[in-house]
C-alpha cells in the first residue's frame, strides 16, 4: 500500500521552470514536487506520494496523519537516509 505523508512547506523555488519546495516531515526536509498544488505556499501543509504534493491539509489533520502514521511505522523511510549512532553511544 501507498501511503502520503503530511508535511509543511518552508520554501518555494522553481527548478528549470518546475516548481518544487523544501517541505519539513517532522523536522526532516525532503525537496517535493508543487506542480500539483500551484495555491501551495510557505507555512501550508501539503500531503506527499512520492515526492509529490497531492493535497493541502490543516495543521491539525496534518498532525493527527503524522501520528497515525508514526504509530504504524510508516515514517521510517523519512529517516533512511540519516546516519545511526556512533557505535557505542
Amino acid at each position: 500500500m501507498c501511503l502520503a505523508i503530511p508535511g509543511e512547506v518552508v520554501s518555494v523555488r522553481r527548478d528549470e521552470g518546475v516548481r518544487m519546495a523544501d517541505v519539513r516531515f517532522a523536522g526532516i526536509s525532503r525537496e517535493v514536487c508543487l506542480e500539483c498544488l500551484p495555491d501551495a505556499d510557505v507555512g501550508d501543509f501539503v500531503l506527499v506520494h512520492v515526492g509529490f504534493a497531492i493535497s493541502k491539509v490543516d495543521r491539525e489533520e496534518a498532525l493527527r496523519a503524522y501520528r497515525a502514521l508514526d504509530v504504524m511505522g510508516h515514517t521510517a523511510e523519512l529517516t533512511a537516509d540519516r546516519p545511526g549512532p556512533e557505535p557505542g553511544s
